[in-house]
């Protein structure tokens, strides 16, 4: 905030906000060669698209983001980029506009709902309708219409319910805690690590003496990708355990049933919400599923 409001920018872009969350600088390693220089006269440089090499380094400096967060921040950021694909095969972009907005699904179809401004006989309110019935999506669906009050007094009450049986609750999140916790193999990343080290030698010797090595720069990069893949799955596990936990503590902290909407609690705790006829299902963050 202080780095922009010192060159007098008061609002924060989407692109800038997306650098800083991808910058590798932070987790100590740095890509090298991002731009280059196209005339050495005018010191002109411009963005590197491939045209000559980049060079990823490791460990370059000291870290100030623990690797497991910055890697647990890129998962979300393809997550966001996906977006959803409906069961029609349309791709739907991430929106944060509605708290709502993305995690309301119909039972009947599987397709998403949208917020709707509805002008019925005169009387006006808001509404979530099922996408299928707002546009060609090629799928015939006769899911019902919901006030978006409703969703919100369902969501209270799903809440409540976790709430009012919170000691059975607590239990089942505290196995899932510790079934997250025993599944986290720390020792991959290590190993992968040992793997590097000796083939980062022998690259070296090789190099020194102008022998093939080609076969070993291959697995250096293969051993790379793996360490990658790792480093995303101990993340996603790692963001798992701190979902469950995040509910434990919420349900240790309140005391009290909610007696109105909270729009945080929604965005903290809740995943999904599938339209039935007859019900709502309410997903939490933690897994857990309560019927209203």
């Amino acid at each position: 905030m202080a780095y922009l409001q010192e060159r007098g920018k008061k609002r924060w872009h989407t692109s800038t906000i997306r650098k800083i969350l991808s910058n590798e600088k932070y987790i100590g390693d740095a890509l090298l060669q991002k731009t280059y220089t196209v005339d050495f006269l005018t010191k002109k440089r411009v963005v590197n698209n491939g045209i000559v090499p980049q060079y990823y380094v490791e460990n370059s400096h000291e870290a100030i983001i623990p690797r497991e967060i910055f890697m647990q921040v890129q998962e979300e950021l393809v997550r966001r980029s996906r977006g959803h694909i409906s069961t029609s095969g349309k791709k739907r972009n991430f929106s944060s506009n509605h708290v709502f907005s993305q995690i309301i699904f119909c039972g009947e179809c599987g397709e998403i709902y949208r917020r709707v401004h509805w002008n019925n006989r005169g009387k006006k309110s808001i509404v979530w309708r099922c996408v299928s019935r707002l546009e060609n999506t090629g799928l015939t669906c006769h899911s019902r219409t919901v006030l978006e009050d409703m969703i919100g007094l369902a969501t209270v009450e799903a809440i409540n319910k976790l709430i009012g049986q919170k000691d059975d609750f607590l239990t089942i999140l505290k196995e899932n805690i510790e079934t997250v916790i025993s599944e986290t193999d720390n020792n991959i990343v290590s190993e992968i690590d040992k793997k590097l080290e000796e083939l980062q030698k022998d690259l070296l010797r090789l190099a020194n003496s102008k022998e093939d090595y080609n076969d070993i720069a291959d697995e250096i990069y293969r051993l790379r990708e793996e360490r990658h893949k790792a480093l995303a799955e101990e993340a996603g596990k790692k963001g798992s355990k701190q979902r469950l936990e995040d509910m434990e503590k919420f349900l240790n902290e309140q005391s009290t049933l909610l007696e109105e909407y909270d729009e945080q609690l929604v965005r903290r705790l809740i995943e999904k919400i599938t339209v039935y006829d007859d019900k709502l299902t309410i997903e939490f963050k933690s897994g857990v599923e309560v019927d209203v």
